[in-house]
């Protein structure tokens, strides 16, 4: 790859694009890298933060002298692992890039030599029992914004003895029906435990991840287009399924699903209960402040390198809060670079006034270790909004992080480098609110 080479026209091919994140660090093309990563995972890397970590690991190891031939992981699921030998003036360490199948980054480590060995396919967790339910693959809506889906359906579910059944939201960015992040997929956790509970789960690919083509070329999309016809068309089919009990279909949603989730109960008023599993309640664009924010003050020797880019979202965030604020509004004056439409509508939605006024109950879960959804700047608004009601749950898993994976210590996204599995407390708190 020569210097001038831009890094949108690289082959998504695994060595190639991770031989390519080598040669961008080495030119200092760190904004090049940033544009590689997920639209998920974007708005928490900045080209100022990864210059200084690269530059951090140059004066430790001295300066990049080799690559040497990089190795693939071979399984045959959603994410790639490429282990790319590199050579230091002081050490040799292995760069360890993460992709999709697409190409898309969803992580970089330096590690140790050996460190970067291929990961093993996606395992159920111990509480899943494949032998209880079985999975057919279904169809939300049609023509094409259709988005495929998977129910769960408990074996002993039938018409005579019909099973509650919950529909799962996934999160912000174009996240497919298993809410995979690296080699995890705690959406599939999920649903494979509470199916082994004898309850029916509904997950499905958001629109942004079965057709990003078609969503980005519409400039008035916005978060009502990525959630409600789908989960509404979720609803409507588990509620017309004979082995499903009709008055029993829940929603749950993870972290902007979380936030979305009263919305869905406000525009289909036949759910029965609703499950926030860290759902955001500041303002986005400010919770992604706040978040870039946390994650420089993770590396305080680099602290100072990414505060450009804090000030730059910053001011991005100020413009979506902007009175001035219209469809006119340039993209890049705004976080991400997403549309003005997309602001305006999550600007006119309040999540915590609107569950406020809902019937159904509802049940929160929060991980204390969580820097995306925190207790202090989310849970907390939930709380406020929702005080005094007897038939809203609200628990906090002080191990866990923003996907229910427990640890310990200031979370950070290298710790979602290994493959997890979703906290068994968070399955068996659904599961036992469902059925109680």
């Amino acid at each position: 790859m020569t210097p001038t080479e831009p890094a949108d026209s690289l082959a998504a091919e695994p060595s190639a694009r991770a031989l390519a994140v080598v040669e961008l660090a080495r030119a200092g093309r760190f904004e090049e890298i940033r544009q590689l990563f997920t639209a998920g995972l974007r708005p928490m890397v900045t080209a100022a933060g990864l210059q200084a970590a690269w530059e951090a690991e140059l004066a430790q190891h001295g300066q990049l002298t080799d690559v040497g031939a990089p190795v693939s992981d071979p399984a045959d699921g959603a994410m790639i692992t490429v282990a790319v030998p590199v050579t230091f003036e002081r050490g040799r360490q292995t760069l360890a890039v993460y992709l999709t199948r697409d190409g898309q980054l969803t992580g970089i480590q330096l590690t140790p030599p050996d460190g970067a060995s291929p990961a093993t396919e996606w395992e159920p967790p111990g509480y899943a029992d494949p032998g209880r339910f079985g999975e057919t693959e279904v169809t939300l809506g049609s023509g094409p914004l259709a988005v495929p889906g998977t129910l769960s359906l408990p074996a002993a579910a039938s018409a005579a003895a019909p099973v509650p059944a919950l529909v799962l939201l996934g999160g912000s960015g174009p996240e497919d029906r298993d809410g995979s992040i690296g080699r995890s997929k705690p959406l599939k956790d999920l649903a494979w435990g509470l199916a082994s509970r004898g309850i029916a789960v509904l997950r499905f690919d958001k629109v942004t991840h079965a057709h990003p083509d078609l969503v980005s070329a519409d400039r008035a999309f916005t978060v009502a287009d990525e959630y409600l016809p789908d989960a509404v068309a979720a609803i409507a089919l588990l509620r017309a399924h004979p082995s499903i009990d009709a008055g029993r279909v829940f929603v749950a949603g993870h972290s902007l699903g979380g936030t979305v989730a009263p919305r869905v109960a406000a525009a289909e008023p036949s759910v029965a209960g609703l499950v926030l599993l860290a759902g955001g309640a500041q303002p986005l664009q400010w919770a992604a402040v706040r978040q870039v924010s946390y994650l420089a003050s993770l590396a305080p020797a680099s602290a100072a390198a990414a505060r450009p880019g804090i000030d730059a979202l910053t001011a991005q965030a100020r413009t979506a809060d902007s009175p001035e604020l219209s469809v006119d509004t340039p993209d890049e004056s705004l976080p991400f670079g997403v549309p003005a439409p997309y602001w305006l509508d999550l600007r006119g939605y309040d999540p915590v006034a609107v569950a406020a006024g809902l019937p159904q109950p509802m049940l929160l879960l929060q991980g204390g270790r969580d820097y995306q959804a925190t207790v202090a700047d989310d849970l907390s608004r939930w709380q406020a909004g929702l005080e005094g009601r007897a038939d809203v749950t609200i628990r906090v898993l002080a191990a866990d992080n923003h996907f229910f994976f427990p640890g310990s210590g200031p979370s950070s996204p290298a710790e979602l480098a290994a493959p997890q599995h979703l906290d068994p407390e968070v399955v068996a708190a659904v599961g036992d609110w469902i059925r109680g």
